[in-house]
């Protein structure tokens, strides 16, 4: 099940994942559950079975293997099965029955290693209970699309005819452009909402954005209008912006509509989108007198990695677009991955290579690398970028946070845990982005070690029931980590870096962590729902810290004796920051030595003529044009490259 909820995670199907195997001898089973913001319970059942062969997935067996989680569910709603308090089925039972009148719907999936018969096309949506239910099936052959696609997710297709018994009006506005399709549509508002029910954040532009902060408190004035002015909604409201990569459309009596819509993501109007569907369930506001104007343009997948960020940063005026939305193409990003690429880290013991740890910027690179490979030079690549050394964004999130940051984050879900980080490291980068240097990159490895030995050594523990353990992992290491603080030294992330492995001191300490958060988390107050939701409140690491002169002398002598001094911390930080101000200013100048010195007189000539060049400007460009004879300095060509880009934004087009 790891595999497939991060997978699904990755791709947005959901925003987070609890572990919980139960199994009942009336025929109910479950094996894991999240629920998210907007009412939504997604609860899981697995078909694993060890199995040596393929096998096929029939519709008597999907459908069995369904019933037993719907009856789990069923028998939670009614507070008909009283598992153990401190296992995790508990705790989403008591949440199932304690968030029954919010809950809004129910997805359930069933994760299997065999391959769903051909003879399946779909399951349809029906009523559980009264709660709207999905049902979805990933089986091996779709979790294997998902993690080879080279789309990096699979798309959001919509089939108005089937789901609405009707098509979309619409105009077509391409105005003369045959580089792209665009339409301008009047989009119901009982039909978005349906929508955002059904999808949720996968309806939300997340090729680019990766993870987008959903804002899951109303709008008052999109609220308000709603509720008040329905018929005048469409007046004040500023509209959505959406991306397509197809649309089918057909011409009747009525004028043209779009039939089907194939990965249909809203670029900007998530606010409104989340709006309307909470208005609707919450207050019971109709949205039949309520209609959306929809600007949507139609991009193949290569012109929209590059388009569709432009799209929604322009697009974006109501609600700015934080750095976060945008986080893949950051320039943070871009430096880990060349580090990534680059650095070399050490053999482990016993071991006579040298390997990379793969840092996964854009979602599917690590197997994109390969695809073109022949098969001794995918041995190389696998052998040089072993699979275990490869880690993405939303896991380098919890690495960070889990150290730096209030360890909740990183029990509140994938999403907020990344958005979070996000924002930090946006701010910091602004503040010195030669913090991020190869210093920093090898700390980010020496983090991994540790958060991946954790996981590890606590599934061993004889004191471990099972469940929690993402809750358990997070407050050991961010125990261990305020312990440090507190001492004012660090962990020895060059010596963990240099081994890639922790020794038995540390293993041991983060052992007697882990033992003694646990011992808080299964003991939540009485006023707590239960054990997932008090670990994800401020007062359960507020209690961990109260206590945590307990821990202090429950560590072995030697733990702090490894520790490393703030002083030798810091000294090797300004080394870090003075070799990535060389390093930077080395590719700035290599940047501007590879233009030809024609270019530079173009660029000199044509800003002198526009009059947009400072005297500081023109001098560095007279420079540039001496180039291979006079090579200008780091600061020069500082000036050189920002002149270019001056040029570039007043509309001048450079040859390519």
């Amino acid at each position: 099940m790891k595999v497939v909820s991060n997978e699904l995670m990755e791709t947005g199907f959901i925003d987070g994942f609890e572990h919980c195997h139960y199994r009942a001898t009336r025929g109910m089973r479950v094996d894991g559950y999240w629920f998210n913001e907007e009412g939504v319970l997604d609860i899981f059942v697995a078909d694993f079975d060890c199995r040596r062969e393929l096998e096929t997935l029939t519709r008597l067996e999907a459908d069995a293997a369904f019933r037993r989680v719907v009856n789990f569910f069923e028998a939670c709603l009614m507070e008909a099965i009283e598992p153990d308090v401190t296992t995790p089925e508990y705790g989403l039972a008591r949440q199932i029955s304690d968030r029954k009148k919010k809950l809004g719907r129910v997805n359930f999936h069933l994760a299997s290693e065999r391959v769903l018969s051909d003879r399946i096309l779909t399951f349809e949506d029906d009523k559980v209970s009264g709660y709207d239910a999905t049902y979805n099936v990933w089986d091996i052959s779709r979790i294997y699309r998902q993690r080879s696609s080279r789309n990096h997710k699979e798309p959001l297709d919509i089939d108005f005819i089937e789901l609405y018994r009707c098509g979309v009006s619409c105009l077509p506005a391409n105005l003369g452009s045959d580089t792209y399709q665009s339409y301008l549509i009047v989009m119901p508002a009982t039909i978005l909402a349906d929508l955002y029910g059904r999808f949720s954040s996968r309806l939300l532009e997340q090729n680019v954005r990766t993870f987008l902060q959903r804002r899951g408190q109303v709008n008052k004035g999109i609220r308000t209008t709603i509720l008040n002015e329905p018929h005048m909604f469409f007046a004040y409201n500023n509209g959505i912006t959406a991306t397509a990569q197809h649309v089918e459309t057909q011409t009747t009596e009525n004028g043209l509509q779009i039939l089907r819509i194939s990965d249909l993501q809203i670029v900007n109007g998530g606010q409104t989108t989340a709006s309307l569907f909470h208005t609707q369930r919450s207050d019971k506001a109709s949205l039949n007198r309520v209609f959306i104007q929809m600007k949507l343009s139609v991009f193949d997948y290569k012109q929209s990695e590059a388009i569709v960020p432009r799209i929604s940063e322009y697009a974006n005026t109501q609600n700015p677009v934080n750095a976060a939305d945008f986080f893949s193409n950051h320039p943070f990003h871009v430096r880990l991955e060349e580090h990534s690429r680059r650095i070399w880290a050490p053999a482990k013991k016993g071991n006579q290579r040298e390997t990379k740890w793969f840092f996964e910027r854009a979602r599917g690179q690590y197997l994109d690398e390969q695809s073109t490979l022949s098969s001794s030079e995918k041995r190389r690549f696998q052998i040089q970028n072993p699979k275990s050394q490869m880690f993405t964004k939303t896991e380098l999130a919890k690495y960070e946070n889990v150290f730096d940051e209030h360890p909740r984050w990183v029990n509140l879900g994938s999403q907020k845990n990344f958005v979070q980080y996000a924002n930090r490291i946006k701010k910091e980068w602004e503040r010195s982005s030669t913090s991020f240097n190869e210093l920093y990159f090898k700390r980010i490895v020496a983090r991994a070690v540790i958060f991946r030995q954790t996981e590890k050594l606590v599934s061993q523990q004889t004191w471990y029931a099972g469940g929690y353990r993402a809750n358990i992992v997070a407050y050991a290491i961010a125990a261990i980590a305020e312990v440090c603080k507190r001492s004012g030294k660090e962990l020895p992330w060059q010596r963990i870096w240099s081994e890639q492995m922790t020794n038995p001191t540390l293993d041991e300490s983060l052992m007697i962590s882990a033992q003694f958060v646990n011992g808080i988390i299964m003991n939540p107050p009485p006023n707590a729902s239960n054990i997932s939701e008090w670990c994800k409140k401020d007062d359960c690491w507020y209690k961990i810290r109260e206590r945590l002169n307990e821990l202090r002398s429950m560590l072995p002598q030697q733990f702090y004796d490894d520790l490393v001094s703030a002083d030798e911390v810091r000294n090797d930080e300004r080394q870090g920051k003075k070799e990535q101000i060389e390093e930077d200013g080395i590719k700035i100048q290599s940047e501007v030595c590879a233009t030809p010195a024609t270019i530079w007189r173009m660029v000199y000539l044509e800003g002198k003529r526009r009059r947009i060049f400072t005297e500081k400007e023109l001098g560095c460009l007279e420079v540039a044009q001496q180039i291979p004879k006079n090579v200008p300095t780091v600061k020069q060509c500082e000036v050189i490259l920002a002149a270019r880009r001056k040029l570039l934004e007043d509309g001048f087009v450079l040859p390519t």
